[in-house]
């Protein structure tokens, strides 16, 4: 039994029985490195990702490779989920060296962490160019013995690289009309115009991208930006990245298509999608999209959700095909024979028409991802709902993926956003209660007394690892819509000590944001990085947050903040839109104001009241704040001085301290919020 097994890590603990005698990352790891003069094997992954678990099986499971570790290394395992600090400071490394990363991540360390060999998933014999992983470690061994001077060498050029790399803040002002312009225009020129998206295979969903398209169309009135958001998400919903029949996005698509997914679920990219999606239904009135946000808000409550209330990280792509082999897509795949098993051969046919399913099939081994592929033929839509239940029922009795049921506060915060939001545009109060349940468990469990976060918990136990800058500006950012939706202010008052934190412990005096406090552990380098990937990041995140919070208090302190760090926008806004999209949705709200909208009635369970509040949260001006609550209510500063016109519920709408007439019509507040 190795050190993981007491871990809070779902993915640490997978590896608790293998031979290798592993040690979490910290300084008693570093400090038995130096003991015995040995360098440090750091193997950095997390619970869904497939190639971990295949590299687990062929080479830490195998007892000659784990004795030649042990004998000649001291190994520490990371989730890079728990601590993605690490994670970007080592995957830095890896893509500088070798121009390009992913995970499983392999890093040879001296005991002082500075980093001399890199690479990734390594097989267990040679092949297809790669060495074998036993190969890799006899080499490394060999040059720690006879060459260390030169191995020592090497760590130090990289670590002078690493330090080298501080990310100015941008300078020269804010984003303005013409750098959202030039971003629009890089946005085109990457789009697919058949397939929806951007770029080629692997695609990846553009959540962050497409919530500037709609924001940049609510703004300008641009056709072209809502036509992409428009097809992306139609294309997206009809393949196979979409689970058909029980809701929910993998995590990408192998193929251009969007058909053949990665088959891991993660709540990152379902909250996000998610929110994409009920804003689309916002501001078109798609019903295919409104059925796909409820869909996946309904799939997080339904298979994410934690008995204290968070919401887990992920799901598998791997599961038990029931033959004893553990391989990907198995839960989600069919075939002709299995459909007609579940529906009997008449239903069978129609579903196999309808799902796309062949005998040649889009997977492995003549199984196909269901997907809605565009035909002619008009189905019975009642029908459709009986072969659709009939097969999750049969599905649900398939192996389940594993899941991995840690909460990061970062993706609950992002959750909360989701489904508030969700709730509220589709009146299911059940999934806003979902979000304030998220919520209260991230400040009972993840919030201290100083308001300083913990970036994971798991049954109800809170993990040892420090919240990084995505947790505080993610969480804000959930507080911040399940404010606006409440009514409750308090969530604006949890917000505001959150992006306290952001404004000492994570910027500096230029502006630029870092990804770990300033009295956060010191790694080799302090990581910072502005650029969204697979969610936002934590940089643009912030800005958001910090914009959104100004609105509603008129802190200068908080905008002058969110300005600052929106420069780096306007910097890589034009040269590369897709990888910084949440940084150009605020840069949205930034230009539009953000409106302020305080709406009072005689009780916040007024009709008049209800019906005031539920239009200006559908309201579609970027980045719009929303204020509700009864008249000379204290909850929200933009609720002050704010009188009933002729004794009835009365909406104020103001931005760039200016604001409209109060009007009591919804109609002319939807005109006033572009809704």
């Amino acid at each position: 039994m190795n050190r993981l097994a007491g871990a809070t890590s779902p993915y640490l603990q997978q590896h608790a029985d293998n031979p290798v005698d592993w040690w979490p990352w910290g300084p008693e790891a570093f400090e038995e490195a130096k003991r015995r003069d040995v360098p440090v094997l750091l193997s950095v992954g997390y619970s869904a990702c497939h190639w971990c678990h295949v590299m687990a099986h062929e080479s830490f499971e195998d007892g000659p490779t784990a004795e030649f570790l042990n004998a000649h290394f001291v190994s520490v395992k990371v989730d890079r989920e728990e601590r993605p600090d690490v994670d970007a400071v080592y995957m830095e490394a890896v893509q500088a060296a070798t121009g390009q990363g992913g995970w499983p991540m392999t890093v040879f360390l001296t005991p002082d962490a500075e980093p001399f060999y890199f690479g990734t998933y390594f097989p267990p014999e040679p092949r297809h160019g790669m060495p074998s992983f036993r190969q890799v470690l006899q080499g490394v061994r060999q040059a720690w013995a006879d060459r260390r001077g030169e191995v020592a060498e090497v760590a130090g050029r990289i670590v002078r690289d690493l330090a080298g790399r501080e990310i100015a803040h941008g300078g020269g002002g804010v984003p303005g009309p013409a750098e959202l312009g030039q971003a629009l225009l890089g946005l085109t020129r990457e789009y697919d115009p058949q397939r929806g998206g951007f770029g080629g295979a692997p695609k990846f969903p553009p959540s962050m991208a497409l919530e500037f398209l709609l924001r940049h169309h609510a703004r300008t009135g641009a056709e072209g930006a809502l036509q992409m958001a428009r097809d992306t998400c139609e294309r997206m919903a009809r393949g196979g990245i979409y689970d058909q029949l029980g809701g929910g996005f993998a995590r990408y698509s192998v193929d251009r298509d969007w058909v053949v997914p990665h088959f891991e679920k993660m709540l990152y990219d379902n909250a996000l999608l998610c929110r994409v999606y009920a804003h689309l239904w916002r501001s078109t009135g798609s019903e295919r999209a409104r059925r796909v946000a409820l869909e996946t808000a309904d799939f997080m409550v339904r298979e994410l959700r934690t008995a204290e209330g968070g919401f887990a990280s992920a799901l598998d792509a791997d599961s038990d095909d029931g033959m004893g082999r553990h391989i990907e897509g198995a839960y989600y795949v069919w075939t002709p024979a299995q459909l007609a098993e579940v529906l009997g051969p008449e239903d069978a046919g129609l579903a196999a028409r309808y799902f796309g399913v062949t005998e040649e099939g889009t997977f492995e081994h003549g199984a196909s991802v269901l997907q809605l592929p565009q035909r002619d033929e008009v189905f019975d839509a009642e029908r459709i709902a009986s072969v659709k239940e009939r097969l999750l029922a049969a599905r649900a009795g398939r192996p389940a993926p594993g899941r991995d049921d840690k909460v990061v506060a970062a993706w609950n915060g992002l959750a909360v956003a989701a489904l508030a939001e969700t709730g509220a545009y589709f009146e299911r109060p059940d999934l806003v209660e979902a979000a304030v349940a998220a919520a209260d468990l991230l400040v009972r469990l993840h919030l201290d007394e100083q308001a300083r976060l913990t970036r994971t918990s798991r049954d109800g136990r809170a993990g040892a690892n420090a919240g990084v800058l995505e947790d505080y500006a993610d969480v804000a950012e959930g507080f911040l819509a399940l404010a606006s939706v409440t009514g409750e202010g308090v969530w604006l008052d949890f917000a505001g000590l959150l992006l306290d934190h952001v404004l000492t412990r994570f910027a500096d005096a230029s502006g630029a944001l870092y990804d770990t406090a300033a009295d956060a552990e010191r790694l080799i380098r302090r990581p910072q990085d502005p650029t969204d990937n697979a969610a936002p990041s934590g940089w643009t995140a912030a800005a958001g947050a910090l914009l959104s919070y100004a609105a509603h208090t008129g802190s200068e302190a908080h905008r002058t903040a969110a300005e600052r760090a929106l420069g780096v926008v306007k910097a890589l806004g034009p040269r590369v839109p897709r990888f910084i999209g949440w940084g150009l949705a605020s840069a949205e709200a930034l230009l539009d104001g953000p409106r302020e909208v305080a709406v009072v009635g005689p009780a916040l369970d007024d009709p008049a009241t209800r019906g005031l509040h539920r239009t200006a949260l559908l309201g579609t001006a970027p980045g719009a704040v929303v204020a509700a609550g009864a008249v000379g209510g204290d909850e929200f500063p933009l609720l002050a001085d704010r009188p009933l016109v002729g004794g009835v519920a009365t909406a104020y709408v103001c931005r760039n301290f200016t604001c409209d007439a109060p009007t009591t019509d919804p109609e002319r507040l939807r005109a006033a919020l572009g809704g």
